[in-house]
């Protein structure tokens, strides 16, 4: 709807392991906006098509996934067909397997509408990959939040390890550079900064920081 373009959006695009979605979730509730976490979806599809044992390069059958997920967010939780699968889709290996996935047109269109029905008074906050360039182009603001392998890596272990998963940091910042150069290089939809977008580098931030940053631009340039 043409009314959806008056509801402001800020997007918050990055690597993995940048803290976009953190810093995203700090912002939304400071605003009062509601918050996308688009990366959830693609680990949705992830881990139902590893539950069903479908084959990684069948994308007929992952887009199929995508348009019929029995999802739901409620606070900081993830719903599968009402189960909870809020460890379950954090895990590395799930990570890596959206990867993947998401380098699919076709998984991609069947969660275009999703992500936009998000859009929704008084406002949103989205993080993702392409939440500035394909999702909401028309964004009042637009992050491309950043931080050195070395530190993302870092920052994933110590999520891992809070959450009892064994993790190696050295595995973990080759994937992440691993992951940093599949996605940047992907045919759809890569991995990149737009020009209308602010560069946030958190590799020396805080997250409140980082928060206070993403809130003084918006406050700066949209609020009224």
């Amino acid at each position: 709807m043409m009314y959806d373009k008056m509801i402001p959006v800020i997007t918050i695009d990055g690597p993995s392991a940048s803290g976009k979605g953190t810093i995203a979730q700090l912002v939304a509730k400071e605003l009062g906006f509601h918050y996308l976490d688009s990366g959830a979806l693609y680990r949705l599809v992830a881990l139902k098509s590893s539950q069903e044992g479908v084959n990684i390069s069948d994308e007929d059958v992952l887009a199929e996934i995508a348009s019929n997920l029995d999802v739901s967010f409620e606070n900081n939780d993830v719903f599968l067909e009402n189960k909870q699968v809020t460890d379950a889709i954090r895990t590395e290996q799930c990570g890596v397997l959206a990867s993947k996935l998401a380098s699919y047109q076709g998984v991609r269109d069947s969660l275009v509408a999703r992500q936009r029905a998000f859009r929704k008074l008084p406002g949103l906050v989205t993080d993702g990959r392409d939440m500035g360039s394909v999702i909401f182009p028309d964004a009042v603001l637009k992050i491309y939040l950043t931080a050195s392998a070395e530190v993302r890596a870092q920052r994933r272990y110590k999520q891992l390890i809070e959450k009892g998963i064994n993790a190696n940091i050295n595995a973990l910042q080759e994937e992440i550079r691993e992951r940093d150069e599949r996605d940047s290089h992907r045919e759809i939809a890569p991995l990149q900064k737009r020009l209308d977008a602010r560069l946030l580098d958190t590799t020396s931030l805080s997250i409140f920081q980082a928060q206070n940053s993403v809130l003084e631009w918006y406050r700066a340039c949209c609020a009224n």
